[in-house]
């Protein structure tokens, strides 16, 4: 398995995501992990249709995510895992063993503040990415790459 990066997104596949960062991890493959946009048809193609040209596109439930990361189903791929919000990504991320992961636009959802301009998270967000931290897994705050990679923590601090 070669997770190259993994970001909390909501709007999933944009032009950031498909022009930039994907280029900038490397990856020839974007995993949409969401267990609504899987059932989605519309979504599911509008998905396809942002995709970046020559980027393999895989959109699979949470749990079903986690098992084909597992069972090594996309081989020597280089694999951008994207989930819509904070707990998705926190259950792959225990679940895989992955080491870090970016959150780069949440936005205001049940009783939500903003943290960061293109962040915005409710205690629920906030307990389990502080359960994350701690279990040592990195978790930064960042829009765009060029954009330093600042601990979200450092975000949640200043409110």
């Amino acid at each position: 398995m070669s997770i190259c990066a993994a970001r909390v997104d909501e709007r999933m596949i944009h032009g950031q995501v498909a022009m930039v960062w994907t280029n900038v991890v490397g990856a020839n493959r974007i995993l949409v992990a969401n267990d609504e946009v899987v059932r989605d048809d519309m979504r599911i193609e509008g998905l396809k249709l942002a995709k970046p040209a020559g980027i393999k596109l895989s959109i699979c439930s949470v749990n079903r995510a986690i098992e084909n990361l597992k069972n090594n189903k996309y081989g020597e791929d280089h694999v951008f895992v994207i989930t819509r919000n904070i707990q998705d990504m926190g259950k792959i991320a225990e679940a895989v063993g992955m080491k870090e992961f970016n959150v780069g636009n949440i936005s205001a959802h049940d009783n939500s503040h903003a943290v960061k301009k293109s962040v915005n998270l409710n205690d629920q967000d906030i307990a389990t990415i502080k359960d994350l931290i701690n279990k040592g897994i990195k978790i930064t705050a960042q829009m765009i790459p060029n954009e330093p990679d600042v601990s979200i923590m450092d975000y949640i601090n200043k409110k």
